[in-house]
């Protein structure tokens, strides 16, 4: 089976609260947006963090 040739992206994991941008991935495009709960350092708790692509 061939694979995909769809490069790899980069993405940012962006908290929901702050806006700020905490995180980043390399993923493949399409599929559906992630949606986690991790860390946020200025408010110093864990708050929902969405995928924003450039």
């Amino acid at each position: 089976m061939a694979k995909s040739k769809k490069k790899k992206e980069t993405t940012f994991l962006v908290c929901q609260e702050t806006g700020d941008i905490n995180y980043t991935l390399l993923r493949r495009p399409g599929g559906e947006k992630l949606q986690l709960n991790k860390y946020c350092p200025r408010l110093r708790k864990v708050t929902v963090h969405l995928e924003k692509r450039k």
